[in-house]
């Protein structure tokens, strides 16, 4: 990597329905979080490990957001649709990950789906791509899907392979049913050792994530070597533009493609995808870019030339189910099909690909790997936690949040009206107090109070408050930046000396800094409808 400066890693996960910072400092490690509850579901898994599951959608859009994963599309109720529905079926895999991610399909809200490139080199074809004895392979591609509540947009964030992070403690399902426990690392470590190094499985490389960035992953997809090879070539090729011609110097992989567009497929795919000779810097940071502008075009060419093929479409549904590995939460047809569906309806303009702001890693006199940017990476998390679009879009506002958005809508009272007992419910150490100083001192609000530490930690920061002290808490809101969702309301008044509760969480960093999300980041990022040439 050629960058600079550095950061420290993120804080625990914690439970949905509040939004979590992911954070640039040490954190504890969380023990192996249960999987979350959800109502009975058609063709319900049964327990174990690597078990063939069936896959399969029949919308045409379905196709576009896994690459035919999701699979058989228009073909009727004959004894073809049969078939096909039985072969794609058959050539899925899942994988019991315990208590990590979800038992929905679908959350309520947002959605976060962990796509991982698995670097195993077995199988054929595959020998010339490095160590052949190991079976397991690690995370060496990582995009993290997150779809937004109303489904109107997405963000793709690439996880550098790279990356210096401390992977939590976790546990694997192992192919009897038992359950090994394996150590998190106790010093920094690459991310793409979070998957395959001890028995790691995909679970822990979704814990590593939520540790990360501070989001819940629902589920994950897995791919090999293969499905970029299969899938490429069942798509007629994927069309890639370069600025300048790209060469394997080492003439490994034997890839020469020339400046300009070229349409690439197979083994010539792969290598693009792996090479990084030649780029701007040569770096993973390079690769990931060439990854990125890939996909999109992959994307493109499904939307453009595919989705009007039924036979075309089956040949890629094949195609990457052959190489396909996803938990058991998305493991049955009733259930792909529901993703797919959800998915299907999000315009290839509102998704918005990104990778995780880092910088060289300063601990090393020649760095070769990176830590998160303090600075950047933070609000990139905050974004997606608090599902702000990184797109122009039109939001469909649901009514529960226009409810909550109408808390922050009224009449203000003066700061010197203000009653508040102010709590540090996860926020930084001394945040009460450094609050209350703020509070008094700069903003006005005399009849405040440092009550310590609450009596259990918050997900995030709430202000309590009754129907009568509305104008206090608007105010307050006001002052502290405080975003709608941290408005929690009574239903009984209270009398004139009763004072409000603030509870501090971890959104907040520190007295006089909003706690709401921001609206924007300054990152480089790119849309998948955009036809771009890489450098």
């Amino acid at each position: 990597m050629r960058l600079n400066d550095s950061a420290e890693r993120p804080s625990t996960p914690r439970p949905r329905s509040a939004p979590r910072p992911g954070s640039t400092a040490p954190a504890r490690v969380p023990g192996q979080r249960r999987r979350r509850a959800a109502p009975a579901a058609e063709d319900t898994p049964d327990p174990g490990r690597r078990k063939r599951k069936p896959g399969k959608s029949r919308r045409k859009k379905a196709l576009m957001w896994t690459g035919g994963a999701l699979g058989l599309v228009l073909v009727g109720g004959s004894a073809f649709a049969y078939y096909w529905y039985d072969r794609l079926s058959g050539n899925i895999d899942t994988v019991d990950i315990g208590g990590v991610g979800s038992d929905k399909v679908l959350a309520d809200g947002p959605v976060n789906i962990l796509i991982i490139g698995n670097d195993v080199r077995t199988g054929e074809g595959n020998e010339a791509y490095g160590n052949r004895t190991n079976v397991t392979g690690h995370a060496d591609t990582t995009l993290l899907f997150h779809v937004a509540e109303d489904r109107t947009n997405a963000t793709v964030v690439s996880i550098p392979r790279d990356l210096v992070i401390r992977i939590p403690d976790c546990e694997s399902i192992q192919s009897d049913g038992s359950t090994k426990s394996i150590p998190g690392s106790t010093v920094a470590t690459r991310f793409n050792e979070s998957y395959g190094v001890d028995g790691r499985d995909p679970g822990c490389t979704m814990l590593t994530v939520e540790e990360i960035t501070g989001l819940e992953v629902d589920h994950f997809m897995m791919f090999d070597f293969n499905a970029v090879k299969t899938m490429s070539t069942a798509v007629g090729g994927v069309e890639v533009c370069l600025e300048k011609p790209l060469k394997d110097r080492d003439g490994g992989s034997g890839l020469d493609l020339p400046a300009g567009e070229s349409r690439i497929q197979g083994e010539e795919a792969l290598s693009f995808l792996r090479n990084r000779h030649g780029l701007r810097n040569e770096s993973d940071l390079d690769r990931i870019e060439m990854q990125q502008k890939f996909v999109a075009s992959m994307l493109r060419q499904l939307k453009e030339d595919t989705l009007g093929s039924p036979s075309k479409m089956l040949d890629v549904a094949d195609a990457a189910t052959k190489s396909l590995t996803v938990d058991k939460g998305i493991g049955s047809p009733g259930k792909l099909l529901t993703l797919a569906r959800e998915l299907g309806r999000i315009d290839l303009k509102n998704i918005t690909m990104m990778t995780v702001p880092v910088k060289d890693n300063p601990d090393e006199p020649t760095p070769v790997t990176v830590v998160l940017d303090p600075v950047k990476a933070p609000k990139v998390f905050s974004m997606l936690q608090n599902d702000v679009s990184f797109t122009e879009v039109k939001k469909k506002e649901k009514k529960a949040k226009d409810k909550q958005a109408e808390l922050l809508e009224g009449t203000r009272a003066e700061a010197s009206e203000i009653r508040v007992d102010v709590f540090n419910g996860g926020g930084p150490a001394g945040a009460a107090q450094d609050t209350l100083v703020w509070l008094q001192t700069g903003e006005g609000v005399a009849r405040s109070t440092n009550r310590g530490n609450a009596p259990a930690e918050v997900d995030r920061t709430r202000l309590e408050y009754a129907p009568n002290q509305a104008g206090q808490a608007r105010k307050l809101a006001d002052l502290m930046g405080l975003p709608a969702s941290a408005m929690q309301p009574g239903t009984k008044d209270a009398d004139a000396t009763t004072p409000m509760t603030l509870t501090l969480g971890p959104d907040f960093t520190e007295a006089g800094v909003p706690v709401a999300p921001p609206k924007k980041v300054d990152v480089g990022q790119s849309r998948a409808d955009e036809k771009m040439c890489g450098k």
